[in-house]
C-alpha cells in the first residue's frame, strides 16, 4: 500500500475523536470507510469488521490511536517489535492502538475480492508499548516550513513538463477535537505531499534530480513527521492545557 493512501490517518484522527467523545463509533468508522471502502481486521484465526474490533479494544481500555509513517531507515512512529516494524515499513504506514500495558499494531493492505469489492484489510500484530520518538507539533511545523523553503529554492531552476495543479486526494483533514495548530499543520503537509508527487512526475533530467533530490528527500521526511505530529497531537501534554 502506498504511504500516500489516505487510510491510516483517518483511522487515527476519527478514532481519537471517538475516544474523546467528539463523535460516535458508527460515524467514525463511516468516515474511515469513506476514504478506503469496507474495513476488516485480520487476527489469528479470524477476520472481523473494524467497527467490532475498535469497540472491543475500547472495552479493554484503549486510550488513543497513534499514526506511524515509516520509511526505509526511518521507522517514524514505531518502536517494534521487528515483525510489526517490517510490516509497517513495507506498507509505508501503520496505526498503533494504545491500551493499558500493551499496544496493538494495525497494518493496512488493499483488500480486493472479485471485480467489485475494494476495501482495506488491517493485520493486527503485537506492538511495543514504549512511546515512539516523534516530534512535537511545534517542532514538526518549524521543520516543515524550513524544508518547504529549501525545496522551493532547489526547484526554482528545474524545468520539466508542466505538472498542473496537484490533486489532494481523499485526505479530508483532521477530525473534531484537535488543536487549531494540528489542523493547520496537517493541511499544509497534505498539500506539500501533493507537490512532492507532482515533482516526481515532471520527467526532469538526472542532473536536475541531483540538484533537487536532497531538498525533496528532506521535504518528504518533514512532511511525514508533520503528518505524524499532527495526528498524534491529542497525545501531547500541552494539548490538555489548551495550547493553540
Amino acid at each position: 500500500m502506498h504511504p500516500d493512501s489516505p487510510i491510516s490517518g483517518p483511522l487515527v484522527s476519527w478514532g481519537n475523536a471517538w475516544l474523546a467523545g467528539h463523535t460516535g463509533l458508527d460515524a467514525a468508522v463511516d468516515r474511515v470507510e469513506r476514504a478506503g471502502g469496507p474495513q476488516i481486521v485480520a487476527e489469528p484465526g479470524a477476520e472481523r469488521p473494524l467497527r467490532a474490533v475498535l469497540a472491543e479494544l475500547r472495552v479493554e481500555g484503549m486510550t488513543a490511536l497513534r499514526l506511524a509513517l515509516p520509511a526505509a531507515g526511518d521507522p517514524l512512529g514505531l518502536t517494534g517489535p521487528a515483525a510489526f516494524t517490517m510490516a509497517a515499513v513495507d506498507a509505508g504506514q501503520a496505526v498503533t492502538a494504545v491500551l493499558p500495558g500493551r499496544c496493538v499494531g494495525l497494518v493496512p493492505a488493499p483488500d480486493r475480492r472479485g471485480s467489485s469489492y475494494a476495501g482495506i484489510r488491517w493485520t493486527a500484530m503485537d506492538a511495543d508499548p514504549a512511546p515512539p520518538d516523534v516530534p512535537a507539533l511545534a517542532e514538526a511545523e518549524h521543520a516543515l516550513t524550513g524544508a518547504m523553503r529549501a525545496a522551493a529554492e532547489a526547484l526554482a531552476g528545474v524545468d520539466g513538463p508542466p505538472a498542473g495543479r496537484p490533486r489532494l486526494g481523499g485526505d479530508e483533514g483532521l477530525a473534531p477535537g484537535y488543536p487549531a495548530r494540528a489542523h493547520r499543520v496537517a493541511a499544509l503537509a497534505a498539500r506539500l505531499a501533493a507537490v512532492l508527487a507532482a515533482a516526481g512526475e515532471r520527467g526532469v533530467t538526472s542532473r536536475q534530480l541531483a540538484t533537487s533530490g536532497a531538498a525533496l528527500r528532506e521535504l518528504d521526511r518533514a512532511v511525514r513527521r508533520a503528518r505524524v505530529a499532527a495526528h498524534n497531537a491529542v497525545l501531547e501534554p500541552r494539548h490538555a492545557a489548551g495550547e493553540r
